[in-house]
């Protein structure tokens, strides 16, 4: 009896899940961590202003079992982010971060710093972290 109603809501969950994958966007996050708004205003500061093949991306990264919580990796590549993501898992020129602690990609917040002149994408890349990493996250990359 006990637990038994957490075994329906995982395979209503899993049932919905297999319907609605495809209606769900890409830049939706999969979970809600308190600080995501504040990543969305502060990614939304920075603007480029001419066009090119990089893109800049934001990982989730889990440090919960050393009391920092979550934190965010910020890189830049000329790959779509979630192409990127899935090479840093692979371990293809790996940030040892995301390799060992990348859960996503945060889409939504970058969604504007992409497709970039890659000159500017560096520069984005750098203030980008050293803006989120001044409100109090804990960030990798930006380099």
């Amino acid at each position: 009896m006990r637990g038994e109603m957490s075994i329906i809501v995982e395979r209503a969950l899993e049932r919905l899940w297999e319907r609605a994958s495809r209606s769900i966007p890409e830049w939706l996050p999969m979970r809600y961590i308190e600080w995501l708004p504040s990543v969305y205003e502060i990614a939304g500061r920075f603007r480029p202003s001419a066009k090119g093949r990089s893109n800049i991306y934001l990982v989730l990264l889990d440090y919960r079992d050393s009391n920092a919580g979550y934190g965010v990796y910020v890189g830049m590549t000329q790959y779509n982010p979630a192409q990127r993501f899935d090479q840093h898992k692979a371990g293809i020129r790996a940030a040892g971060s995301v390799l060992k602690r990348g859960l996503e990609v945060l889409t939504g917040p970058t969604l504007h710093l992409q497709y970039i002149k890659r000159s500017e994408a560096a520069r984005i890349e750098e203030e980008l972290a050293q803006a989120l990493g001044a409100a109090g996250l804990w960030v990798k990359g930006g380099h």
